[in-house]
C-alpha cells in the first residue's frame, strides 16, 4: 500500500506540538511494516534553514485562484528511515518567521496558504506517485479530501483515491468568510449547513469532516468527547453524524527519541532497574534553569506546554501562591499567548527560587524537564491525546493530570493499597482540585519513598510505542482503500 501523508508540521523540520511528533513517528512505523510512505509539508523558513539546498522533485506547479494564479514547486526532502519527504515551496506564502501567525494573531491569508498546499500535494502526487490513500491532518489539510470529491471528481488518476482525516485538536478549525469558497474555486454547492458552511463561515475542518472517507482522532476518550457539546467545539453534531466512521487511536511515543537509556539530551542515562542517573538529571535540570541546589526532600515539578487557555495555564497561575508554600521548585518551559507569557513572568518574579521559567521552546531543555523532574503537571481543559504525559511516563516522572481525553486514557490513579497506578488525576477545573492532586503526590514523595519508587517503576513499565497504534491505522487504511476500490 502507498500512503501519502499531508500535514502542516513534521518534526524535526517544523513542529509546534504533538502533530509534528506524530508525523515524524507514524509514517516511519508504517514504512517498517513494508508500505510505501511519502510525507508532504510546507517549505517554511525554518525548514529551509535546516535544509537549504534541495533538488526539485517537481519544478513548477500552477495553482489557480479566483482572479490570479500562484506558482509553487516541490523539493525532494530525501529518504529518512524509509519515509520520502517532500517540501512544498511557495516563498511568498511560507517564507515567514512563524508557521501560522505572529504572537498577535494568525496570518490572515492562511486560507490561501493551506489551500495552495492541499492542491500542490494533489498535483505533485500525480507526478511523484499516486497513493492508495491520502492521510491528512487537522484543518490545514482538511481541504484535500474536499478537492478530491469536487474539483478533482472527474480526474481519472485521483478520483478513486481514498482520504482519511485525523483530528488532533477540534478547537482549531480554520474559519473564513463565505467569499473563500469562490476564492479557492470550490462550487457554491458545498456552502451549505450539511457541508462546509458553519455559522455563516467557510469552515475548513467541517468540510474535511464531511468529505473524508473516514475519520480518526488521537485517543478513544477524545473520540467520545468530541461528540458532546462540551468538547465538540460546535461541531459535535457533525461528529455524531459520522460516528460510525470515527475511530479513536491513541498516539504513540517515538522510543528512539524519547528513551532515558539512550537520550543524548540529558545529563545521565538510567533505566527502571537502575534509577541512579535520574538524580543527576535532576541536578542538571536545576542548573539549566539557573536554580540553586536543593535537598532530596524538595520536589521538582515540571511543565512543558503551549501557553494557552486550553492547557489550563490560568488554573496553574491560581495555585501559584499556595504552591509556593510547599517544599517544591516549579520549572516551566513554553511559549504561546502573550497574556500568559507575561502572567508567568510576573509569577516567576514574585516567587523567585520557587518558580523557574523559560519562555520559548527548546527541544534539549524539554528532554531535560521530562527526565529531571519528579512530577509533570498537565491541568488541561481538554487534551485530545497529550505527548507530555507519555514522555513523563517513559522517564519515570510522575504525571499529575486532569482526567480528560488522552490524559484520562493513559494515566491510572495511584492506589496505595494495591500499589497500582501511574500518576494522580483530578476531574474538575477548580484550582482546589488541581492543588489537591499535587498535594497527594507530594505526600507520597515526601513520606513513602518505597511507594514512590513503585510509582516510578509502574510508569516506566508502560508501553506507549507506535507499534500497536500503527497496526490500528493500517486497519483503517485498508477500510478506506476498500471503500474506493
Amino acid at each position: 500500500m502507498h500512503i501519502v501523508y499531508a500535514a502542516s508540521e513534521c518534526a524535526p523540520w517544523a513542529k509546534t506540538g504533538g502533530l509534528g511528533e506524530v508525523l515524524r513517528a507514524l509514517p516511519r512505523q508504517i514504512a517498517t511494516l513494508g508500505h510505501k510512505v511519502s510525507v508532504y509539508i510546507p517549505y517554511y523558513r525554518q525548514v529551509r534553514e535546516q535544509s537549504p539546498e534541495r533538488k526539485y522533485a517537481v519544478p513548477s506547479i500552477t495553482i489557480p485562484f479566483q482572479s490570479y494564479s500562484r506558482f509553487a514547486c516541490v523539493l525532494d526532502g530525501g529518504l529518512h528511515a524509509g519515509v520520502q519527504m517532500y517540501f512544498v515551496d511557495c516563498p511568498e506564502l511560507f517564507d515567514r518567521e512563524f508557521l501560522y501567525g505572529t504572537p498577535g494573531g494568525e496570518y490572515q491569508d492562511n486560507w490561501e496558504r493551506f489551500g495552495l498546499f492541499c492542491r500542490a500535494v494533489l498535483e505533485a502526487s500525480k507526478l511523484l506517485g499516486v497513493p492508495d490513500l491520502f492521510h491528512v491532518h487537522d484543518w490545514q489539510t482538511a481541504l484535500l479530501p474536499v478537492y478530491l470529491r469536487t474539483l478533482y471528481y472527474f480526474d481519472p488518476v485521483l478520483r478513486n483515491r481514498g482520504a482519511l482525516l485525523t483530528i488532533h485538536n477540534a478547537g482549531y478549525q480554520g474559519r473564513y468568510s463565505a467569499q473563500t469558497v469562490e476564492r479557492l474555486l470550490f462550487p457554491w454547492e458545498i456552502f451549505t449547513p450539511e457541508r462546509a458552511e458553519h455559522f455563516g463561515l467557510f469552515n475548513f475542518l467541517k468540510a474535511g469532516l464531511v468529505y473524508a472517507d473516514r475519520l480518526t482522532t488521537v485517543s478513544p476518550r477524545y473520540a467520545e468527547e468530541i461528540q458532546t457539546p462540551e468538547y465538540g467545539q460546535t461541531l459535535d453534531g457533525v461528529f455524531r453524524h459520522r460516528a460510525a466512521d470515527l475511530t479513536g487511536i491513541l498516539n504513540g511515543l517515538d522510543d528512539h527519541d524519547w528513551n532515558p537509556a539512550t537520550d543524548g539530551n540529558i545529563a545521565a542515562h538510567y533505566t527502571a532497574d537502575n534509577l541512579s542517573g535520574k538524580a543527576e538529571c535532576r541536578r542538571d535540570l536545576l542548573h539549566a534553569f539557573g536554580a540553586g541546589p536543593i535537598d532530596d526532600a524538595t520536589a521538582v515539578l515540571g511543565v512543558v506546554t503551549r501557553l494557552t487557555t486550553q492547557k489550563g495555564i490560568d488554573v496553574l497561575a491560581q495555585i501559584a501562591e499556595p504552591l509556593s508554600r510547599e517544599n517544591i521548585v516549579l520549572v516551566m518551559l513554553g511559549n504561546g499567548e502573550e497574556y500568559y507569557e507575561n502572567l508567568l513572568r510576573s509569577l516567576a518574579s514574585k516567587y523567585p527560587g520557587r518558580i523557574q521559567l523559560r519562555i520559548g521552546y527548546d527541544n534539549m531543555l524539554a528532554h531535560k524537564v521530562e527526565a529531571g523532574s519528579d512530577m509533570f503537571l498537565m491541568p488541561s481543559r481538554y487534551e485530545p491525546c497529550g505527548l507530555g504525559q507519555l514522555c513523563a511516563l517513559r522517564y519515570g516522572t510522575i504525571p499529575i493530570v486532569r482526567a480528560t481525553g488522552g490524559l484520562d486514557s493513559t494515566i491510572d490513579e495511584w492506589d496505595p493499597a494495591a500499589r497500582t497506578g501511574t500518576g494522580f488525576k483530578f476531574h474538575g477545573l477548580g484550582p482546589e482540585e488541581f492543588l489537591g492532586a499535587i498535594q497527594r503526590a507530594l505526600q507520597v514523595f515526601r513520606d513513602d519513598k518505597d511507594s514512590w519508587h513503585t510509582l516510578i517503576r509502574n510508569a516506566m513499565a508502560q508501553d506507549h510505542t507506535w507499534t500497536h497504534p500503527a497496526q490500528q491505522y493500517l486497519q483503517v487504511y485498508e477500510k478506506v482503500a476498500q471503500s474506493r476500490s
